[in-house]
């Protein structure tokens, strides 16, 4: 059971996603996860209040079980198939309680500090996930897909445009981490 519970090395796991992106270019699919809200909004009707949801959905519903698939996948794996601890270097672990007193670093994968329910109860936690939920949404709308859908599926198509995006997000991420961060929990 310790190959259950223990992340994969990227020698196994890489090899796997490239299998799936391969059956999927096999059988004429594009995967992404953000697409999904357009294709729900679409077959719940929202087409009467948009046009940008008018579209053949039905084309798109294979993903809808993706997503599924994914929410049900990770409920289990999180709950019954780990151990609940996170590797985190002991460096980083007392960066993050001495800076920004987050000291649940390494015992769950949300730092509790700003995840549980006890902190949602604090307005400024709120406005933060409030905030940066709207900001990744509009930047998968506006940068057409989300980090799985140009990082792992556009790249392997070798598409431009999701180069471009990975890019994008990465430099978003170290600015994130280095400069915007430190100012919101500082």
């Amino acid at each position: 059971m310790n190959v259950i519970y223990e992340p994969w090395p990227w020698y196994v796991g890489g090899p796997l996603i490239a299998l799936i992106f391969f059956l999927l270019l096999f059988v004429g699919k594009q995967f992404g996860m953000s697409s999904n809200l357009r294709t729900a909004c679409a077959a719940m009707e929202a087409d009467k209040l948009s046009d940008y949801f008018d579209y053949d959905w039905k084309s798109k519903r294979w993903n809808l079980l993706v997503v599924l698939g994914a929410a049900i996948g990770g409920f289990i794996a999180s709950h019954y198939l780990s151990n609940s601890t996170v590797a985190v270097n002991p460096e980083v672990a007392q960066q993050l309680a001495a800076d920004y007193q987050i000291t649940s670093a390494g015992e769950a994968y949300l730092p509790s500090e700003i995840f549980s329910l006890e902190s949602l109860g604090d307005p400024f936690n709120i406005a933060i996930l409030l905030l940066g939920g709207i900001m990744v949404g509009f930047g998968a709308r506006y940068g057409g897909g989300c980090t799985s859908g140009h990082g792992i599926s556009g790249l392997s198509n070798l598409q431009q445009p999701s180069l471009i995006a990975v890019l994008g997000f990465f430099i978003g991420g170290l600015i994130m981490v280095h400069l915007l961060y430190p100012l919101i929990l500082g």
